[in-house]
């Protein structure tokens, strides 16, 4: 077991070394001595032989389908990184472990948001895109040593205990965040119901301080809404696999729920982390008569997202409400609605994630979370960097009320006045 351990060390590191700084591309050569390692491994070491071609797998595919060309010789340098600074004595640690420590590396390399999903997180994916998943409720990304909050979800016991979107994670149950993966990162955050985790924050120059969470099994309603006057609010909190559904049901009971007719609508997007792709462009379909709607452009392929006739909110004017926590598929929503001027964006610039995540399936256990695209709004713009509201306002801390759900309803007001 010593001689796998070790070899599959010595080969990612020797290669990677003998590769450095020659732009030269040694995939099928990586591929033939990948596998010839296994082979002389010995047949008695078949665990560890699967987790070794578990590395050529996860390489291959980000060969081939990441959304920017990679140079071979760098990943492999990564991944080998990757192992030193996890198991400096490769000898003495076990071959599972080594070769995470490799593809943690590789994929590390590339962006915040790849990663390779064992059963756990596997598990944990497929859960969150149904709207039930356990955890504190957070959607975070990686940003230097630290762990940054994109948006706490509505209602869970991150929201209610105060964490906001933009927060710093440094440490969790005393233990440093620093130097870890996103996937080992957000594990240390995962836990059953009812433990508890105690997280040091860090909020713009503040003091860092502590925040006790206990953690639960979260259901999130991707849909809430409510009727004042003759305006309807949609607050969308996330793009999971039932939003369109609970939209169109939530915007049939807005009409319903008075005997006068509706004068405009504000949705919320504000610290929406996103979600589902296609669950954006549904939703933007349904409050458009046309035209595009987003475009993805990937290294393999290019695919454009267009608009059926029919606005089931028939012309109403709407305002949408965006923030720094306004992620993802949030994003493509509300740049959607804003270039096809169907819609005014008011409140702060959005969070500026503009690239698409594809998970790939290895099993029913297991699979590869990968960037393999990044999306633009109808104008043609990235949405790297956040999109502009045409409506700045801040919120004051110190004020009582929603100083930007506030001047949505006048922008409405305005607007109806208007037609």
């Amino acid at each position: 077991m010593i001689l796998l351990r070790t070899a599959v060390f010595v080969f990612i590191a020797a290669f990677a070394v003998s590769c450095g700084g020659v732009n030269q591309s040694p995939g099928p050569e990586a591929r033939v001595a990948a596998r010839n390692l296994a082979e002389q491994a010995g047949a008695a070491e078949s665990a560890a032989q699967s987790r070794f071609q578990l590395f050529a797998k996860v390489f291959d595919q980000v060969r081939t389908m990441y959304v920017d060309e990679v140079d071979d010789a760098k990943l492999l340098t990564a991944a080998a990184n990757g192992m030193r600074k996890a198991f400096p004595e490769p000898s003495q640690a076990e071959e599972e472990k080594l070769v995470t420590a490799a593809i943690d590396g590789m994929l590390g390399s590339l962006d915040p948001y790849s990663a390779y999903l064992d059963n756990r997180n596997y598990k944990a994916v497929r859960d969150q895109t149904r709207g039930e998943f356990g955890g504190i409720g957070l959607q975070v990304t990686k940003e230097g040593d630290a762990i940054k909050v994109i948006s706490p979800i509505d209602g869970t016991p991150a929201a209610k205990a105060g964490v906001v979107a933009g927060d710093a994670i440094t440490h969790a149950d005393g233990k440093s965040l620093s130097g870890l993966t996103l996937r080992a990162a957000v594990l240390l955050l995962r836990g059953p119901a009812g433990s508890a985790v105690r997280l040091t924050v860090k909020r713009n120059d503040e003091t860092p301080f502590e925040v006790a969470i206990v953690r639960a099994r979260i259901h999130v309603k991707a849909v809430r809404w409510v009727r004042e006057n003759n305006i309807g609010y949609l607050r969308i909190s996330s793009f999971t696999a039932k939003a369109t559904r609970e939209f169109v049901q939530a915007f049939e009971a807005l009409r319903k729920d008075s005997k006068s007719d509706l004068t405009g609508l504000v949705i919320d997007l504000r610290n929406n982390p996103g979600g589902l792709l296609e669950q954006s462009v549904l939703i933007s379909d349904a409050l458009l008569e046309g035209g595009e709607i987003v475009s993805t452009r990937g290294r393999t392929e290019q695919r454009y997202f267009k608009a059926h006739a029919g606005d089931i909110a028939t012309g109403l004017p709407i305002v949408v409400l965006v923030n720094g926590g306004s992620a993802s598929a949030a994003e493509i929503l509300a740049g959607a609605l804003k270039d096809h001027g169907r819609a005014i964006l008011v409140g702060g610039r959005t969070f500026g994630k503009g690239s698409v995540q594809t998970i790939i399936p290895f099993s029913q256990r297991d699979g590869l979370k990968l960037t393999t695209a990044r999306y633009y709004t109808p104008s043609g713009k990235s949405v790297d960097g956040g999109i502009e509201p045409d409506i700045a306002v801040a919120q004051d801390p110190d004020r009582e009320g929603d100083e930007q759900r506030e001047r949505a309803v006048e922008e409405l007001s305005r607007l109806s006045a208007a037609r």
